[in-house]
């Protein structure tokens, strides 16, 4: 079964995301910040991961430097999901390492979308 890691400072967020991604068959972890999410990913790395880019303690960017830093840290697909929505948000995130961009608000067409585009389901 495949997983997925959400990493939002928003419990409302993380709650709605984790909704859509059971509903397609993912099984889901979530993480408050960069940090924790860093952490999880350390014990055991997702398949997927859906990242909030402005957080508290560790934010987006730092998170997924470290992430593509750990051993493995190239295999989670990476989706950035936030309000940042100018074209240089969205460069320096593919540039850092970010699989593909999805803007908040989102819905389950959307994430659907993107999995299907990355190739982690079929249509």
């Amino acid at each position: 079964m495949k997983t997925c890691l959400i990493v939002d400072d928003s419990r409302v967020i993380r709650k709605v995301a984790r909704q859509i991604f059971e509903a397609i068959g993912y099984v889901c972890e979530d993480a408050e910040n960069g940090q924790v999410a860093l952490d999880a990913c350390k014990a055991k790395l997702p398949d997927f991961i859906l990242l909030d880019w402005n957080m508290p303690v560790m934010n987006g960017m730092e998170f997924l430097h470290a992430l593509r830093q750990l051993p493995g840290g190239d295999r989670p697909s990476v989706v950035f999901c936030t309000t940042e929505n100018d074209l240089g948000h969205i460069q320096e995130a593919m540039g850092a390492g970010a699989n593909e961009y999805i803007m908040k608000p989102f819905d389950a067409d959307i994430i659907r979308g993107k999995l299907e585009q990355l190739g982690l389901i079929e249509n």
